[in-house]
């Protein structure tokens, strides 16, 4: 006898009703029937790898829709529909003439395209046009997660191989995604399911010792939230006290992130202290400080440990208070303080205020973003690598002198400082301050600098300032500029390092149709010409208002004002500028290795003369 599923089609699908009907009307309750109704109907004879009706799949969707996600009656018809077109012989037309407009557009969104041939591969091509669709409307996105979040938490019918796939672009593509929309517990359990899948032995023996740590510490963990809450109820406060273990992938991620092993990651859990919602007329903050002044009077807290993101929240809306208290077994202890609201925005995340300023900005960013890197036509591979470096790190916040908020992703640099507060900036910046210090354009940020930059009108984008920024517009900009300058007759040969005006050769490289310019005493170029002579070539190497890096090395005797006589004659009497400076004294010899920059051969040689004129100075020589 075959299982009857309908008692828990029935059961499911009335729990979406119930969560929805106390916040729709009854026209629009009656149209979420209809999807149902439509869907069960469309998937009939479908079934899933696990033997049960396909329909329960659309459901659970739309569950996590409804209950999880908050959503509005819109986004839960269109997840019950959400596979109807692609796997059943209904269109879009009839879902626009049966639900409108707007459900027919989430559901085209998050349905996968088919193609005879796609431009890189299936998964890059139906991203791509998610995310390329998605920038006019975010709710397909959150429909897109929901139907993520099903699929991972029955991943285990599918194989190794499948599950590998759908566990991978979890872990690159959809948590990351999750955490930029605040959504935190979708963010925790698809990381989690990801690893599950992906390493089951690595995640089963993370959950043991987690388990292993909660009894170990489990008494005095009681003992500091007893604590808490003995200090903070005298105090005045009603609040909620526990502690949070981190779950196996936070843990994973860190152990990788800082190289250490299980037993001395620090900080496997924090302490969780949320108070009620504050009557009108007293902010979070405010009551958030009173507690943190009630704590610190009984422990001693770390030095430094604060991190305030009540009044400069992360991107994706989080809000919170953080310090490090020492309770009476000695060892720092993370305290997070919340409100009730910040605790529920901070798992509701872009669906729990979609009005608020904060989310909005970053919605509105996300939007433009994805629509000037879709304007561009690149391939899925460098759309998806763009969104990701755009989108998905975790952000810092930083400022201006003038104390302007500047958000970036972690691992920015003052280069993606200086083209997030303006192209212009960014594209002639020379050094910076941060927090007073000088410092490269190409220094890392952390959290709280405040960052001046000086620019120059004669410093433009070089090649390696791309290694150096992670943001989208900085790369962008960066990329733009580089691509617009006139591109080399000739390629360099990286051994020889030959200028205009040198003696040289070209050869005609095969493998990549363009010339490459040797000295005739380089030995790449011997070698080549005794196994491939007939590539070889005459070149009108030329200066072309290039700079080329070179290193020249002065042999003198030491005296009075020699180093004085050195810049002045290379600063002052030719106007160049040096890249380094070194000098080393044995004996009263000097060895000076000084490296610049010239156009050619003819300017090297009148540097070399003229430091050769220079008093005491022996020899002078092109490294």
């Amino acid at each position: 006898m075959k299982d009857d599923y309908s008692p828990i089609i029935e059961r499911e699908s009335q729990a979406v009703f119930d969560a929805m009907a106390p916040r729709v009307s009854p026209e629009e309750l009656a149209l979420i029937k209809d999807a149902f109704l439509l869907a069960r109907d469309a998937h009939s004879k479908q079934k899933r790898k696990t033997g049960e009706p396909y329909i329960l799949h659309p459901i659970n969707v739309a569950k996590i829709a409804a209950s999880e996600l908050g959503l509005g009656a819109s986004s839960v018809i269109a997840a019950f529909l959400h596979d109807v077109v692609e796997d059943t012989d209904h269109g879009l037309e009839e879902i626009k003439e049966k639900f409108g407009e707007e459900v027919a557009y989430l559901v085209k969104v998050v349905t996968k395209e088919k193609k005879e041939k796609y431009e890189l591969s299936k998964q890059l091509d139906n991203f791509k046009m998610m995310l390329e669709l998605v920038q006019y409307d975010i709710r397909a996105l959150l429909i897109k997660l929901a139907d993520r979040l099903h699929n991972m938490r029955t991943l285990s019918s599918m194989r190794p191989d499948k599950q590998m796939k759908i566990a991978g672009e979890t872990d690159y593509f959809y948590a990351p995604l999750a955490n930029r929309l605040g959504l935190y517990n979708v963010k925790t359990e698809l990381e989690n399911l990801s690893l599950k899948f992906r390493c089951p032995h690595d995640y089963a023996e993370l959950e043991q010792w987690i388990e292993e740590d909660k009894k170990a510490q489990k008494d005095r963990l009681e003992r500091f939230c007893e604590q808490i809450r003995q200090i903070l109820d005298k105090a005045g406060f009603k609040v909620r006290v526990f502690i949070e273990y981190r779950k196996p992938y936070s843990a994973w991620r860190r152990m990788h992130k800082y190289g250490d092993d299980f037993n001395h990651l620090k900080y496997r859990h924090f302490t969780d202290i949320v108070f009620e919602n504050p009557p009108q007329g007293i902010s979070e903050k405010e009551v958030a400080l009173r507690i943190y002044a009630a704590l610190t009077n009984h422990f001693n807290e770390k030095p430094g440990s604060i991190i305030n993101y009540i009044d400069t929240p992360k991107e994706n809306g989080y809000q919170s208070f953080h310090l490090k208290l020492l309770p009476d077994f000695g060892r720092w202890q993370e305290v997070h303080i919340s409100s009730e609201r910040m605790v529920r925005y901070s798992q509701l995340g872009c669906t729990a205020l979609q009005n608020g300023d904060n989310v909005s900005r970053w919605i509105k960013k996300f939007q433009n973003i994805i629509r000037d890197i879709s304007n561009q036509k690149e391939d899925g591979a460098t759309f998806i690598e763009k969104v990701v470096s755009s989108f998905y790190n975790d952000d810092i916040m930083t400022f201006t002198p003038k104390g302007r908020e500047i958000i970036l992703p972690q691992k920015a640099t003052v280069l993606d400082f200086a083209y997030e507060v303006h192209t212009h900036l960014g594209l002639h910046a020379k050094y910076a301050r941060v927090n007073n210090f000088l410092t490269s354009v190409k220094a890392p940020l952390r959290r709280g600098d405040v960052v001046e930059i000086f620019t120059d009108e004669n410093v433009n984008p070089v090649p390696s300032h791309l290694d150096a920024v992670v943001t989208y517009k900085a790369r962008r900009a960066i990329s733009r500029y580089l691509s617009e300058q006139p591109v080399p007759v000739y390629d360099r040969c990286p051994v020889c390092c030959p200028i205009p005006g040198e003696e040289v050769i070209g050869y005609k490289d095969r493998a990549v149709g363009r010339v490459m310019v040797h000295k005739r005493d380089c030995p790449v170029a011997i070698k080549l010409a005794t196994q491939q002579g007939d590539f070889f070539r005459a070149v009108e190497y030329i200066p072309d208002g290039t700079l080329y890096p070179v290193t020249i090395v002065v042999t003198a005797v030491d005296r009075y004002h020699l180093f004085i006589d050195l810049v002045h004659t290379i600063s002052n009497e030719l106007n160049l500028s040096m890249d380094g400076f070194n000098t080393e004294t044995t004996d009263s010899i000097v060895t000076c290795t000084i490296k610049l920059a010239v156009h050619s051969n003819e300017e090297l040689q009148t540097i070399i003369h003229h430091i050769s004129t220079i008093e005491g100075v022996d020899e002078v020589k092109h490294k």
